[in-house]
């Protein structure tokens, strides 16, 4: 006979467990935002609702209870006592005391536990031993003895650990990046610490999550690091590893779709899990327990993915900034797809223990509005719905899958509850998909690729840290300037304009200003040809090939000839020699400049100037008349006979062969472990990383030995 599934919320205060519900009295109750403290903790039996017993403690901020309800823990905020040490606020109940009265009972155990991150205790499945984190090592408790250490695992700078569900007592550990050396976790056997079972190291880990399998010889660690520094993400960078409980195996998870991993979670037959990861439309992928992929479902805008309790249902949903879609997806139908769910604001999610129903809510205070409770069928229909004004929590009672056996969840379909039935009949169905909006002048078309997402068949998003001005999905590129319905231009200007290259059918297409410029070029234009044709422009100065005239002297053009360019990595720099005859090579060159200033000789007679080409240069209002038996040829200069050039060869310091780029490479190491050789006499204290690189001196050297250099 099937059990009925049952769930609970909570209006005041109300947290649900598994054998037992723990209320408060309501007397004393203060309403924080993420926080409920209670005056005093009651214990009730769920099944008939009698009270088991009171816990006599004040303020209680957390609890929980161990794995077969046997132990109830409770957590308060820290404080110190009059003595100035601090309270011991972790406090272990046992839920049941024959011949104790409520008034006169005693924790079983007390600690000190300043954080209100991981304060619970973790117990083994069968709740033999209990375990806590503290600075550099696990105390491993017998449940019954909370006063002794049973046993230690030390390991310096661990931050967090988690203990097997399964039946083999193992324990992982995390510590994390330290002084340059990767972060690691490694798996042990309870009792046997001496040596780690399995491990994995890394980097880029700053904090994890270890998500054991429900059989406990799998672990998937999600890795995750406070900053990126590619700049991609303001979360920080995730990566995903597996490690199996006996040390047969451990992998990357390698993920092909770029992006943060947003959830992971193993399939309760611990042989496969999901992954849902990549920017948005996201990627979920099923992974079986070598971390190879076994199935790939379709794009789409989801975070979430969680499997039915008997592992025939997986939901894939978008919860949180997403618009709360589930996708439910039958795993032994070849993933067929049964049903999407419209959960809108939803921010719980859980399975019925029954695997056929999905309870969705929306609490408090994570929205304060349209708070309520609706339960769905795993075939889509609405079953149940319930609205409160305020909603602080709400869980489905736990039982085993074993009073709910697995026959056939999609038939029969039960029959909806009244307040669904009501709830439906005040939803309007639209009547047609309301959509993205879109401005007046672009409805009717088609939209563009670039503003499709990737599963609508849209180019893929590529982050790279930086606002570009385009990319593969096409957002930031320039759009040239159009009236919808009216006739397009081709051509688009730098700036997103439209280009005037080409438009010489007609002045119709320009604006005033676009006029009045091109009629300013075309005047330019025709004067510059007027000149020409008088003759008033020389060759040199705006001729046929555009090359703007030198308005510079003669001497200062000669200048450019004298002109050098050397690299001071590849040509020897000069002697003391050499320096004073190019300095008395300058000398006598300015001397004959001046010469023919002052009217003397080289290449003037009479005072007159000569240009380059020998023609006589005169001033406006004077006549100047050259000497009889004067000819231009006389006053040209004479050239040199053309002399060799130097075979000079510059080679940038990154060119070369790639034998000499080996051989830089190696002299660069070489001039890294002296400095770090220098270092270490001087007293400072190197990292390991740099104490390696100093020990493989001898192998770069018999390296470059090798390659023929010796220096």
């Amino acid at each position: 006979m099937a059990f009925p599934t049952q769930f609970a919320y909570r209006k005041a205060a109300f947290v649900a467990a598994r054998t037992h519900l723990a209320v408060d009295t309501l007397r004393g109750l203060r309403q924080s935002k993420r926080i409920v403290i209670l005056a005093r903790v009651t214990v009730v039996n769920a099944s008939v609702g009698h009270i088991v017993t009171t816990l006599p403690t004040p303020n209680v901020y957390e609890l929980g209870f161990s794995p077969f309800g046997s132990f109830i823990i409770t957590w308060e905020r820290p404080s110190k006592g009059e003595d100035g040490n601090a309270n011991k606020n972790l406090k272990v109940w046992r839920v049941a005391e024959e011949g104790v009265n409520d008034e006169e009972r005693i924790p079983t155990g007390k600690f000190v536990q300043k954080s209100q991150t991981g304060w619970n205790l973790q117990y083994t499945y069968d709740e033999k031993y209990c375990a806590r984190v503290v600075t550099n090592e696990v105390q491993f408790y017998e449940s019954g003895d909370l006063g002794t250490v049973w046993n230690k695992l030390r390991i310096e700078g661990v931050a967090d650990f988690a203990i097997s569900p399964g039946e083999n007592h193992s324990i992982a550990v995390f510590v994390p990046e330290r002084k340059g050396q990767p972060a690691a976790v490694k798996v042990y056997s309870v009792p046997q610490f001496e040596s780690a079972v399995s491990q994995k190291t890394f980097f880029k880990g700053d904090k994890v999550q270890l998500k054991w399998n429900d059989l406990g010889t799998s672990l998937i660690v999600l890795a995750q690091t406070e900053v990126d520094k590619t700049g991609k993400s303001y979360y920080g960078e995730t990566n995903l590893y597996i490690l199996s409980a006996n040390g047969g195996f451990d992998s990357r998870i390698q993920l092909d779709k770029e992006g943060p991993i947003h959830d992971v979670t193993w399939s309760p037959n611990s042989k496969e899990f999901g992954v849902v990861y990549g920017y948005m439309p996201a990627k979920t992928t099923i992974f079986n327990a070598r971390a190879e992929v076994t199935h790939n479902f379709a794009l789409g805008p989801r975070n979430t993915i969680m499997f039915s309790p008997h592992g025939r249902f997986v939901l894939v949903a978008g919860f949180g900034n997403l618009a709360g879609q589930m996708d439910v997806y039958d795993l032994e139908k070849d993933y067929q797809k049964i049903t999407t769910i419209e959960g809108s604001n939803a921010s719980v999610c859980e399975w019925s223990p029954d695997g056929k129903h999905i309870l969705t809510a929306t609490i408090s205070p994570r929205l304060r509005v349209d708070n309520g409770v609706r339960i769905w069928h795993v075939g889509g229909g609405l079953m149940y719905n319930e609205d409160l004004t305020e909603l602080y929590h709400v869980c489905w009672r736990p039982q085993s899958t074993a009073t709910h056996p697995l026959d056939n969840p999609l038939h029969p379909i039960p029959t909806p509850h009244s307040s669904a039935l009501a709830y439906l009949g005040t939803v309007k169905t639209p009547s047609k998909p309301a959509g993205a909006y879109r401005p007046p002048g672009a409805r009717g078309q088609v939209t563009p690729l670039h503003f499709k997402r990737e599963d609508e068949g849209g180019a893929a998003h590529i982050s790279n840290g930086v606002s570009s001005l385009g990319g593969a999905n096409g957002f930031g590129k320039p759009r040239k300037r159009e009236v919808p319905g009216a006739e397009t231009i081709g051509d688009i200007a730098p700036g997103g304009g439209v280009s005037l290259t080409g438009t010489v059918d007609g002045d119709d297409n320009l604006s005033k200003a676009a006029l009045k410029n091109k009629k300013k070029r075309e005047a330019k234009k025709a004067k510059e040809a007027a000149d020409k044709a008088a003759g008033l422009i020389t060759p040199g100065s705006n001729g046929e090939d555009g090359v703007v005239a030198d308005s510079r002297s003669p001497e200062r053009r000669d200048r450019r000839g004298h002109e050098r360019s050397r690299s001071k990595s590849n040509l020897e720099p000069r002697g003391w020699s050499q320096r004073r005859e190019g300095s008395r090579t300058r000398k006598n060159s300015n001397a004959g400049r001046n010469n023919i200033r002052n009217g003397g000789g080289g290449g003037s007679e009479g005072g007159v100037s000569l240009r380059g080409n020998g023609t006589p240069s005169s001033a406006p209002g004077l006549a100047i008349r050259p000497p009889p038996g004067f000819s231009p040829q006389d006053a040209t200069p004479r050239q040199p006979p053309p002399s060799e050039a130097p075979d000079l060869t510059v080679t940038s310091p990154g060119g070369g062969s790639p034998h000499e780029k080996k051989i830089r490479g190696l002299l660069k190491k070489i001039r890294a472990i002296d400095d770090l050789k220098m270092r270490l006499a001087g007293g400072e204290k190197l990292e390991d990383t740099q104490l390696k690189k100093m020990h493989t001196e001898d192998g770069v050297r018999k390296e470059l030995e090798a390659l023929g250099w010796s220096g």
